[in-house]
Parts: structure tokens; sequence; C-alpha cells
């Protein structure tokens, strides 16, 4: 089973996608942890990528589209995949339904955690103090939430039209979110 988690950045789509791989045996592919992995290495990928979170835009869409493609040709991870933040563009979703096409594989659910701008902050500058990650800072927050927003409406609107899109009030609480993503998942 593949699904996608989308919602602005802190809207816990990290969160419901480690318990969904522990519940379904699947992996996160998550587009933040493997370009955070590309700043490590300080490659030249990294430096590309870590200029424009700061800046508050999308990572190129070539360098993501890369890495994605890589893992949906691993065998191990056939039909088990779980995207966390991606696609976030109309291209990247077109691109994903090509490679999921040429892999022989499909989206199953596709969850829409929305979650208003105030929320995003208050959660973002916990997380700052939990995990001291380089790209919650206020100004970054807003920039990527209002990016976020207008880049992936066209996205959303790409989805929203299939019977397995499903969209949650990603304010609630996590163990509330997680209920109602597992009442979508047993239907």
């Amino acid at each position: 089973m593949n699904l996608i988690l989308f919602g602005p950045p802190g809207a816990g789509k990290g969160t419901q996608a480690k318990y969904l791989v522990k519940k379904l045996n699947n992996f996160q592919i998550s587009t933040g942890d493997m370009l955070r992995e590309e700043i490590q290495k300080n490659s030249e990928i990294g430096k590309k990528i870590i200029k424009d979170m700061n800046d508050g835009k999308f990572v190129n869409d070539e360098i993501v589209n890369t890495l994605i493609e890589n893992v949906i040709f691993d065998p191990q991870k056939n039909n088990r995949l779980i995207f966390d933040g991606y696609p976030r563009s109309l291209s990247q979703a077109k691109n994903l339904e090509q490679l999921l096409t040429k892999s022989n594989q499909k989206i199953d659910f596709i969850f829409f955690l929305n979650v208003n701008k105030d929320t995003i902050i208050k959660r973002i500058e916990q997380r700052k103090t939990i995990e001291k990650r380089s790209d919650d800072e206020l100004d970054t927050i807003i920039k990527r939430y209002d990016t976020y927003m207008k880049t992936t409406k066209p996205v959303l609107d790409f989805y929203s039209n299939n019977p397995n899109f499903y969209e949650i009030d990603g304010s609630s609480k996590i163990e509330e979110i997680t209920a109602k993503i597992d009442n979508f998942l047993t239907v």
C-alpha cells in the first residue's frame, strides 16, 4: 500500500508517517529528510538545497524527482511507500504518477492534514526548541508556509478528485488525527 501525506511544514506529516511505518511495515519517504542528508554530506546538491530552504523556497524539482525515482524503483520498497511532503508541485505530482505507472504501482490513500498558519507557527516554535532544526526560524517558517499553500494548491486540486483523497483537520490532537487515518484505512 502506497500513501501520500500532505500538509504545510509542521502539520504533523512526519509524526503520522512514523506511526504508519510501524502499523503497515512501510517506508517513510520524507523529502525533507532526504534533502537534509544531502546538506549533511555538504555535497554540491546539499549547498543548493540549503540556499533554497533558507530562502523559504522549495528545492528544485529536478533534484527532488531524482531522489524519489531511486526510492520508487527499489524492489524492497515496492508498494510500501509513505510519501511525507512529496509531491509539492504539480510537476512533481505528474512525475510521481509517471514513475508509479512505470513501476506498476499506484497511490492507495492521500491524506491532507489541513492546518492554519497560527497553529503551524506555534508547533514549529515548539519543534525548534526540541529538535533544533536549522529550517525552523520564524521568518523561514512563514515563508515556507506561504510558499507551501501557494505552490501546493494545484497539487491538492490535482488529487482532490480522487476517491481516495481525504482532508483531515490537522489542528486536532495527534491521537485524533491517527484515529481518523486508521478509520479511512479500514474502510
